[in-house]
């Protein structure tokens, strides 16, 4: 029993040692992807109001450009740490992944 505690002990401790640079880029990866998450629920939101017509035209371009500025700042922060779409689409095992496909 002892000895399995520390071989668990041991693979966790090995799972938990990270070279620092790493570190970063998983933290980076894992606030990209509830960013884009939240920019996919809003757009899809902004979508069903404007539809609705609930938005004044102004306002309808007004979250427009917000949107596409968004995104392009994603798509900057993302070249910057080499990531792309697929890095940010989480895998939630049986329920699937977390983005839908684009």
């Amino acid at each position: 029993m002892e000895a399995e505690l520390r071989e668990r002990s041991a693979r966790t401790m090995q799972r938990l040692r990270s070279d620092p640079e790493n570190v970063e880029r998983d933290l980076v990866k894992l606030v990209l992807t509830l960013v884009e998450l939240i920019r996919q629920l809003m757009e899809r939101q902004a979508l069903r109001r404007a539809e609705g017509g609930d938005l004044s035209d102004d306002q309808i371009e007004a979250l427009g450009l917000a949107l596409m500025r968004l995104e392009e700042a994603m798509t900057r922060l993302k070249d910057h740490f080499d990531l792309d779409d697929h890095d940010l689409n989480l895998d939630l095992g049986p329920l699937g992944p977390l983005l839908p496909d684009a």
